[in-house]
């Protein structure tokens, strides 16, 4: 599956022990069939139009019954809002803070968090990029698509600069929350509803598709096992110890650097994870966050609308410390009544509600859907 703004338009433990926190303590207990209990999310990208027109938006996402927004601030590139690091568009996040204050709604600065796109950063720091099986780097022969210039989890300035990124973001005065994108490696295999877009097969891990060998990785591997994976494994896809470092580097890049980086300002974290995580090295359920909201975009696996619920069920059983799960949709692929039972078979199986992509994606017959579930 690919990112929220290209591959939805075309569709349309190790780790570092779990510490608990005052979002997850509160969860604990969470009854999913209670209506006071459940919370609803939106997410959101940047819409060039004035501050009137976004709070007449944000109003009504209130008014929806809506409790929390995902706004995109840094999509690899640039940031909307202030910081030294990357070309500013604008400060958007500053702007529709104190609206969502006035109104009651929480604002989650949502990132991406492996990618980086950002001509400066390619340039100088070729290094600091994920390399795939055949050797190739993301830098310079991404997969699938330009922007699938994803960092190496090992690196250790790489790892910095994306504690840099989340920390610049945490800092935003008022924020609630830092919701975490692309927290992963690129999809050794793509959800199947996906491959024929890319003329592709994929019946088996390829090693073009296959992150990540970098230097570092590979020393870190070899020091661990004695084996290098690009040198000593004739299918590496085979090797269950690699698969799991590669799992391994991310969720501790996860939970040594960004959730703590998150937690010194007091901010919530969350992330978009995936339904089929080893497919993108992404073992979630160890990470130390406060909620985690999976992306069950049904149409993108072939699969019919129960599939949200079967998946919801097996996530709220999946993670480590019962974070809430929020199921998420993709509205695009869904009529205002496939809405309507989705967002009830989600509840009905154990989450907590719904994160909905996106705002601009509901129409008139979806607003009045959600606002008759959420009253």
């Amino acid at each position: 599956m690919m990112n929220k703004r290209k591959f939805l338009e075309m569709a349309g433990k190790t780790s570092l022990g779990l510490l608990a926190s005052p979002y997850l303590m509160e969860n604990t207990a969470f009854n999913p069939l209670a209506k006071k209990n459940t919370k609803n999310w939106i997410w959101a990208r940047p819409k060039e139009q004035s501050i009137e027109a976004w709070k007449r938006d944000l109003e009504k996402v209130k008014k929806t019954g809506f409790d929390a927004v995902l706004l995109e601030v840094y999509n690899g590139n640039v940031t909307y809002f202030e910081n030294s690091k990357f070309p500013v568009k604008e400060a958007l996040l500053e702007k529709l803070i104190p609206i969502c204050k006035e109104i009651g709604l929480e604002m989650h600065g949502w990132m991406w968090t492996m990618p980086c796109t950002n001509e400066k950063i390619v340039k100088e720091h070729p290094e600091w990029y994920a390399v795939n099986g055949l050797g190739e780097s993301a830098a310079t022969k991404p997969a699938y698509v330009g922007y699938y210039k994803f960092l190496c989890p090992c690196h250790p300035e790489a790892q910095e600069f994306i504690r840099e990124n989340v920390e610049n973001l945490a800092k935003v005065e008022g924020l609630d929350g830092v919701h975490l994108d692309y927290v992963r490696l690129p999809d050794v295999i793509l959800a199947e509803a996906l491959q024929p877009k890319y003329n592709i097969v994929q019946d088996k891990e390829y090693p073009q598709y296959d992150y990540s060998y970098s230097e570092h990785c590979r020393k870190a591997f070899k020091a661990q096992t004695g084996i290098d994976p690009l040198k000593d494994l004739k299918d590496p896809s085979a090797n269950v110890e690699w698969k799991q470092f590669r799992q391994d580097s991310v969720s501790n890049l996860v939970n040594g650097k960004l959730a703590p980086e998150a937690r010194k300002q007091n901010k919530m974290v969350t992330a978009a994870v995936f339904p089929n995580w080893p497919a993108v090295r992404q073992e979630w359920k160890t990470w130390n966050l406060d909620a985690f909201l999976p992306m069950l975009y049904h149409n993108f696996y072939n699969e019919k609308l129960s599939w949200v619920g079967e998946k919801t069920k097996e996530e709220v059983a999946f993670v480590n410390n019962n974070q809430p799960i929020y199921s998420g949709l993709f509205v695009p692929s869904l009529s205002p009544k496939e809405l309507k039972k989705a967002y009830q078979i989600s509840l009905k199986s154990g989450g907590s509600g719904v994160a909905l992509f996106d705002l601009y994606s509901l129409k008139d017959e979806h607003w009045e859907v959600m606002e008759k579930l959420l009253s």
